[in-house]
């Protein structure tokens, strides 16, 4: 199968990232963080979630957070909604596009969500008719593709079992996510058969975490199975609780640098985006966890050097 000549990326950093980092974050930090990255070409940044603060602080503020934004023209910026109170908060933030989300593995519904799988998506069918009748985009999440912290590996048929039941929901695309980053390219082209069995591969979109070092590795076996949308987070901001010192989401900076080099398009400025990293890695106070990020950061500092 031939790879896709453009690639579209779906900026996460300022929600999955942040989310699962520990240091708090401000409203206008979070706000720069937004803005930078869409003016480096990111068409779609996700920028906040309208979940309960008591599980997930580090989002609290996200009504404070849309309200402050310049929107660009053309550039998305979806939020997470896991529930009907969400969605009302999202409608208030005028958010015009949200995702959910729900889980392969059985196991980890009933711990992450304390719902069984038919029952997340019981729960999420009054949300998707309003956002329809309101006039949102639907995006849906499907965790643990690969693998669970709780009942290890998972069958891609349960993966492609809930991407069908959110495209009954109405979502336009579904993110399939290696949620602790187990996966193997192999492993990945399997899940992406199986799903694409019953979705066009036009609506599936790839979201990894680098936990074993696999993240550029599963993006490359994606573009090979067809797939032109991945989900990636600025200097691979976040991590994983239920793998504890992980690293975090495949940083958006290696994956362009892959795909320039690649001669696929994306839009996306790697120096802007470089910078970007660079600047809120040292406003959280921990490492960059980008290595191509790293890499052109030292490059043209010592380019600098007279």
């Amino acid at each position: 199968m031939d790879m896709p000549q453009e690639v579209r990326l779906v900026e996460v950093g300022p929600r999955d990232g942040l989310q699962n980092e520990s240091a708090a974050v401000s409203v206008a930090t979070r706000i720069e963080l937004i803005e930078r990255l869409a003016a480096a070409g990111l068409p779609a940044v996700e920028a906040g979630a309208f979940v309960s603060p008591k599980w997930v602080p580090q989002m609290a503020a996200s009504a404070a957070v849309y309200a402050g934004l310049t929107r660009r023209r053309g550039t998305a910026y979806p939020a997470l909604v896991p529930n009907l109170k969400g969605l009302e908060a999202a409608l208030a933030a005028k958010v015009t596009e949200i995702a959910v989300f729900v889980s392969a593995s059985e196991r980890f519904s009933q711990k992450n969500i304390a719902c069984s799988r038919a029952e997340s998506i019981t729960r999420l069918s009054p949300v998707a008719e309003k956002a329809r009748a309101h006039g949102l985009k639907l995006r849906g999440y499907v965790s643990c593709i690969a693998g669970c912290p709780y009942e290890g590996d998972v069958a891609p048929a349960e993966a492609a079992a809930m991407a069908r039941e959110l495209i009954g929901l109405g979502a336009y695309e579904i993110s399939l996510g290696d949620t602790i980053g187990v996966g193997t390219p192999r492993q990945i082209r399997t899940v992406i058969e199986t799903v694409a069995a019953d979705i066009p591969r036009e609506q599936i979109a790839m979201h990894f975490h680098d936990t074993y070092g696999q993240g550029v590795a599963n993006v490359f076996a994606s573009l090979q199975s067809g797939i032109a949308v991945f989900d990636s987070s600025v200097a691979g901001l976040g991590g994983c609780p239920y793998a504890p010192g992980a690293s975090g989401n495949v940083a958006t900076e290696d994956v362009v640098y892959l795909l320039h080099g690649l001669g696929i398009r994306t839009g996306v400025d790697l120096d802007a985006v470089t910078e970007t990293g660079g600047w809120i890695s040292a406003a959280l106070g921990r490492a960059n966890a980008s290595r191509a990020g790293r890499a052109l950061l030292a490059k043209k500092s010592s380019e600098a050097v007279p």
